[in-house]
């Protein structure tokens, strides 16, 4: 058994929420009981997954995407007022960590995502097997020609390989944007890029890094012309199925280290 302030210094601690200036609040977003002998862990805190906690006994939540974020009017009303009501009724803690959880090198969202994948191993960050770019250097980028044991298939990525290689890891389609010339469409992919969950802003800074393909979770209207026009491929492979990693990652890790019971529980969403 471990105690609210006790698991709140740990994730701190961990990951760091100080270094990062966020959409919304890091940390305990929802006060509740003071002892807690169970984590369970989500992507987002919707009804779903506190409705699942509640039947699991937890006592304190764990997500990527907490309650509040910045732009919201502030009134508990629909939605809110239900998710809230549950949370207290049941006084379950409920802690969030946004940019903290996708940024970890271990742990976080994108190093679980690369380690998933086969681009990375475990503390690549530490041993210099990757290059970060974008806006608070959250994007990530392996070389993986250098890398070539971590390519699973054991030879060059095409764009079309790639795609059935995240296709097959992932368990959802991938929409894809790649030239499809004989020339280029069998090209060997040497750099490959990518950043979890809605980071499609982040592709002119992954192209600019040397990127022959970005993986995220969304694709907006400029980047399938991108794509096409600077002929890096782009792969949105969702964003729920990007960061399902990370949250499990780092609430088990605090569990063992707290002595308490962890469960992760998946609440599928197609976006």
């Amino acid at each position: 058994m471990t105690d609210r302030q006790t698991l709140l210094s740990t994730l701190n601690s961990l990951l760091a929420p100080e270094r990062f200036s966020d959409y919304g609040p890091n940390g305990l977003q929802v006060e509740g009981k003071t002892d807690i002998r169970k984590i369970v862990s989500g992507v987002t805190a919707s009804r779903a997954l506190i409705e699942a906690a509640i039947d699991a006994k937890a006592d304190a939540i764990f997500v990527h995407h907490g309650l509040f974020w910045r732009g919201q009017t502030g009134v508990v009303t629909g939605w809110m007022k239900e998710r809230l009501k549950l949370l207290i009724a049941h006084d379950i803690n409920l802690y969030a960590y946004h940019l903290p959880l996708d940024a970890h090198p271990e742990l976080g969202n994108n190093a679980q995502l690369g380690q998933k994948l086969g681009f990375i191993t475990p503390k690549a960050d530490e041993r210099g097997e990757i290059t970060h770019f974008g806006d608070q250097s959250l994007g990530w980028l392996a070389n993986i020609e250098q890398n070539s044991d971590k390519n699973s298939q054991n030879q060059p990525f095409s764009p079309e390989n790639l795609q059935k290689h995240l296709e097959n890891t992932l368990k959802r389609q991938v929409a894809s944007v790649f030239a499809t010339s004989e020339a280029t469409k069998n090209i060997a992919l040497k750099n490959i890029a990518w950043c979890t969950g809605g980071a499609q802003s982040y592709f002119e800074a992954a192209i600019a890094a040397g990127a022959d393909a970005f993986i995220t979770g969304e694709m907006s209207e400029p980047q399938a012309h991108l794509a096409r026009e600077c002929g890096v491929a782009y792969f949105a492979c969702g964003h729920h199925a990007t960061e399902r990693y990370g949250a499990p990652a780092v609430a088990g890790h605090v569990a063992a280290q707290l002595g308490v019971e962890h469960e992760f529980i998946e609440i599928d969403n197609p976006a």
